[in-house]
């Protein structure tokens, strides 16, 4: 390498800055598989550091995978041949797998948004009385949060020991909001943010579009390997991991105690915050310890009521240590514009009244009866169900791949997701399954028939599809 000289620009210890642009160069081809980098010493001159300061720095890029020293050679570049994971570039891909509109006059069991049990009637008196109780608040700006708005929160993100102190609380709008405020308050732009190979990916490709980078964990048949956890803190330091501990989407996977406090030990080990998204868990009233009872010092919770109660409503909340809330609250305004009076008004008066609850077991036993619809015409074939959570992850047959099922489908009127639309960021894992949910279809009668379809196609094997139809 000759006239080469790093950007060391930004925040943080030198030897990060100078590893980070290290890395940056190589992930560019500016440094390329195989060249050498400058001595130690030499390097240390160049920019006007210690020889400590840059054998620090090239330790860290050896733990990141990047370099191998050779005594008496010198620091050499890895390339992608030798089988050393190489950190991911930013993920530009943000559509994901679904359309934008969805197609017209199709079943859609792609969605996993809280069943229709009348709740809009419910719904529309509420926001007939907020409207009439506050008149000047829903015509200005929200610059002031009540009280109640902390309380409803803290209610609502209760389960098990777990019982959040309204001062740890943040209202959102959603779920999803409240984990991109978390991310966008909390690292900077060049992190890596932590994520399953399968998950909830809309977070990961949101997370790409402000400039946070991926870093992917190994799961196994009992969820997040926290063997490999630790490996990806070692090698490539993520500030976060985004988690799914109860009824993980898509593979509805709960995590043990043992898991989750394996979890919790790395990551204080490796300083990495915990986001704990218990949207589905909120659903199960799973028994097993939160992940916040396990490292309440450093997990960020979120939940909100659009799987339960209405999705429409944009009702969140999330909870964290106190030393995060402002941060949160001021990086969620940023993002968002700002909490609606009105929604976080309506959200507040549903939960607190007990009105929220009632739903959510309406909307509990819903589920549970379409549930028992696709066991019963998915029998013989391997899936994983949870009586109280709206959607199934099918395990298809061979020789169906995920994509051309999800194709089939779609050419025989209902819509499903492939595992793509779960995939955090390039994986080379193949899971060869779908997930579709059953709470969207205003009917039971439309859930038959939309499993009948798959069960169809799933007998037929791909004979019964013609891609080129």
């Amino acid at each position: 390498m000759t006239n080469w000289v790093p950007d060391l620009t930004g925040s943080g210890p030198l030897y990060q800055r100078l590893a980070d642009s290290i890395e940056a160069d190589i992930d560019r081809g500016v440094i390329g598989a195989g060249a050498k980098l400058p001595p130690q010493r030499d390097l240390a001159y160049d920019i006007g550091a210690t020889v400590g300061t840059i054998g620090r720095a090239y330790q860290l890029l050896r733990e990141r995978g990047l370099v191998s020293g050779e005594v008496g050679r010198g620091t050499f570049v890895l390339g992608e041949n030798i089988g050393v994971t190489k950190p991911e570039a930013p993920d530009t891909s943000v559509e994901g797998t679904r359309s934008v509109d969805a197609p017209k006059d199709k079943l859609r069991f792609d969605s996993t948004a809280a069943p229709d049990i009348g709740q809009g009637a419910i719904v529309a008196d509420v926001l007939s009385r907020t409207a009439q109780d506050h008149p000047h608040e829903i015509s200005s700006y929200t610059r002031d949060f009540p009280d109640r708005w902390y309380e409803a929160g803290a209610r609502w993100l209760s389960r098990n020991a777990f019982r959040p102190t309204t001062d740890t609380i943040v209202p959102t709008l959603g779920t999803h909001a409240a984990v991109m405020a978390a991310i966008a308050a909390l690292t900077t732009p060049g992190d890596y943010v932590a994520f399953e190979h399968l998950t909830y990916s809309q977070i990961s490709r949101s997370a790409g579009l402000i400039g946070r980078r991926t870093a992917l964990v190994a799961s196994d048949d009992e969820g997040l390997d926290p063997a490999d956890f630790e490996r990806v803190c070692a090698q490539k330091h993520p500030r976060m991991i985004f988690l799914i501990p109860t009824a993980q989407n898509p593979t509805l996977v709960t995590l043990s105690p043992a898991r989750r406090e394996a979890i919790a030990r790395v990551a204080r080990e490796y300083n990495v915050i915990l986001i704990e998204d218990d949207l589905y868990g909120h659903l199960t009233d799973d028994p097993t310890p939160l992940l916040a009872e396990f490292a309440p010092e450093r997990t960020i919770i979120a939940g909100g009521l659009s799987k339960s109660v209405a999705a429409g409503l944009r009702g969140g909340w999330l909870s964290c240590p106190p030393a995060y809330r402002h941060r949160i609250r001021v990086a969620h305004k940023m993002m968002t514009g700002g909490m609606p009076f009105l929604l976080a008004e309506v959200n507040a008066r549903l939960v607190l009244s007990g009105q929220a609850g009632e739903i959510r077991k309406r909307s509990i036993a819903e589920i549970s009866a379409r549930m028992s619809i696709v066991r019963e015409s998915l029998a013989g074939f391997s899936f994983k169900s949870h009586d109280k959570v709206p959607f199934v992850w099918l395990t298809l047959p061979d020789p169906w791949l995920s994509g051309t099922f999800k194709n089939a489908c779609l050419e025989h009127g209902v819509l499903i997701d492939d595992e793509d639309e779960f995939k955090a960021g390039r994986s080379e894992r193949v899971f060869h399954g779908v997930r579709f949910g059953v709470s969207q279809p205003r009917r039971r009668e439309d859930i038959a028939g939309g499993v009948a379809v798959i069960r169809r196609l799933l007998d037929e094997g791909r004979a019964g599809y013609d891609s080129f139809s």
